[in-house]
């Protein structure tokens, strides 16, 4: 279950994701500077997850780490912000960063899910805003409560599904601090499962011990769950009272 299978479309994702967060850009006054933040939407089965699992695997541990932040609707500002402070040593004065001058990725998966107040507000993506956009946070000790703390070294990877049907939207203010791009469902579906239930099965083994009525079976397993898949998926459609019908491809 914790097996991650590279598609077309992950690849991209991966190769997109790699380029805008190390692509240094020149600003009017000649300065460089670096997207620092890559949003992914799309929906359940699309691979978000995984692209960004795939990508972070690839990191060279002495120089980039990487943190995984789930949020919830129980996911608070303290919540997050005492997450980000546990991965970060303190550098000079009031300046933090990841320990050894290492750099760090921060990954929020389902970035949309935070409790949306009732103005409106989503106060723990705000605190996400903050950190991006002006590099840091307050302190919230007593004795140094209101001092700022700058936090260095750091890239964001967001994942939200699409908004709308009951899922919430994120401010356009955070928004504007990553470019986004939308994922689809993978072109070949049999191309990741079947190899998995092949091996699984060890059918192209010489010894496997399987008869041949039993490996057709294997072999066509994976295209009649998705001929099922699409037949749930087109008849039994969500309603208000069975806003729970969403089958995706797991």
């Amino acid at each position: 279950s914790q097996l991650l299978l590279p598609t077309l479309d992950s690849w991209r994702a991966e190769y997109l994701i790699a380029n805008i967060l190390t692509q240094q850009r020149p600003t009017h006054s000649g300065t460089a500077f670096v997207i620092n933040g890559v949003l992914l939407v799309g929906g359940s089965g699309t691979a978000k997850t995984s692209s960004v699992l795939m990508y972070a695997a690839k990191f060279d541990s002495t120089v980039q780490l990487f943190k995984r932040i789930n949020f919830s609707s129980a996911t608070s500002p303290s919540l997050f912000q005492a997450s980000i402070e546990t991965e970060c040593d303190n550098k000079i004065g009031k300046d933090f960063a990841p320990p050894q001058n290492k750099k760090m990725v921060v990954f929020v998966d389902d970035m949309s899910m935070p409790f949306v107040n009732k103005w409106g507000d989503q106060i723990t993506l705000e605190i996400v805003r903050q950190l991006i956009e002006q590099g840091g946070f307050y302190w919230l000790e007593k004795s140094q409560r209101g001092m700022f703390k700058n936090i260095r070294n750091l890239s964001f990877i967001g994942a939200m599904n699409h908004p709308g049907g009951g899922r919430n939207d994120i401010p356009n203010r955070l928004k504007r601090q990553f470019f986004i791009f939308n994922m689809i469902l993978p072109l070949s579906i049999e191309g990741i499962y079947g190899p998995i239930i092949r091996h699984q099965f060890k059918v192209d083994a010489k010894n496997s011990g399987l008869t041949e009525d039993v490996k057709r079976v294997i072999e066509n397993l994976t295209s009649a769950t998705i001929k099922l898949w699409e037949l749930v998926k087109k008849y039994m459609l969500p309603t208000p009272a069975k806003f729970h019908y969403v089958f995706n491809m797991r």
